[in-house]
């Protein structure tokens, strides 16, 4: 069956002229496309246009030129949000308001008539575990149940397609799950997901589909498997009762990570050479607890990609050095 696009962006730029009279791009004609039903993460580092280009797609700011339309709906139009749930990096609230009195307030805002009002309460609150902290003020509440306010906010609605921007940003480990746990179960429910995080570990579990942001242009899109590198750079491998000499062995062909009770686990630069420490160890009567591939992650992917930027901009600093002799 054919995907169904529920964003599209075209050409999409944003050019800012500050005190330059070249103006700085901090997005740089971009175009792609997220599918109903998947779970899309948006990638980049601090300053790449993330922010820039969520606030384009959610009408916040006017685009130099390009276009992003959701449901085939133009984003200027604000009939294209009617069914979309927002979750800004750093979401504003009314501290004197209880969770229940916000929810309500955006509720008002969407057109909620009292009645379903009162459900959709009764809905957030029992989806997101808010029912104990309902009637407490706002200005009490730490940065992981802020975001979990946010998040409610952001399903007022039931909306179709979701756009959050770095969920997990500053959340403890039990945080970070539940949002996780939350963005899973949206999915389940047939929701579409469009998030940008920092945490690369999240957005492998999570994500369908990535795309990479830099310096406001688009480098690389598509499922995590086609951007990074899946030949196996490393193998990892743990042992249990490897013999002194046996460990001392295996110490020339790789490397010693840490040794532990009666395990020893070693890191081998390839396939071959693991096989061969493996085969050796079996022979002696050890026992293989774990063999662990090390193929490129995202977080290697992106230091990749730092080290290509720098090369870069030193070529670019050596090129207007000359031009300025």
């Amino acid at each position: 069956m054919e995907a169904i696009a529920i964003l599209k962006t075209l050409n999409l730029t944003k050019k800012y002229s500050g005190f330059s009279t070249k103006g700085y791009y901090a997005v740089d004609n971009i175009s792609f496309e997220i599918n109903r039903g998947e779970v899309f993460g948006f990638l980049g580092r601090n300053g790449a246009g993330k922010t820039t280009t969520i606030k384009m797609i959610c009408g916040l700011l006017i685009p130099t030129s390009g276009k992003a339309y959701i449901n085939n709906i133009e984003t200027i139009n604000p009939l294209s949000r009617k069914k979309l749930g927002y979750l800004p990096e750093q979401p504003y609230f009314y501290e004197y308001l209880t969770p229940r009195e916000t929810i309500d307030f955006y509720c008002k805002l969407k057109g909620i008539n009292s009645r379903e009002r009162k459900q959709e309460w009764l809905r957030l609150s029992e989806l997101l575990d808010l029912k104990v902290i309902g009637d407490i003020r706002l200005k009490n509440f730490s940065k992981g149940m802020r975001q979990k306010i946010g998040f409610a906010i952001a399903l007022v609605g039931n909306p179709d397609f979701l756009i959050l921007d770095e969920p997990m940003s500053g959340l403890d480990p039990v945080g970070r799950k539940h949002i996780r746990e939350l963005i899973h179960q949206q999915k389940e429910l047939g929701k579409t997901i469009f998030f940008s995080s920092h945490v690369l570990s999240d957005v492998e579990q999570l994500c369908d589909r990535v795309g990479i942001l830099s310096k406001g242009k688009l480098i690389a899109i598509g499922h995590i498997q086609e951007i990074l590198q899946q030949d196996i750079q490393q193998v990892e491998v743990i042992i249990k009762d490897l013999d002194i000499s046996q460990t001392a062995s295996l110490q020339q062909k790789g490397i010693l990570i840490r040794k532990w009770a009666n395990y020893v686990h070693f890191r081998f630069e390839n396939i071959l050479t693991a096989n061969q420490a493996v085969a050796e160890c079996l022979q002696k009567g050890a026992t293989v607890i774990e063999v662990t591939p090390q193929k490129e992650t995202l977080e290697d992917y992106f230091m990749r990609m730092q080290i290509v930027e720098d090369n870069q901009r030193k070529k670019d600093d050596i090129y207007y050095s000359r031009v300025e002799e």
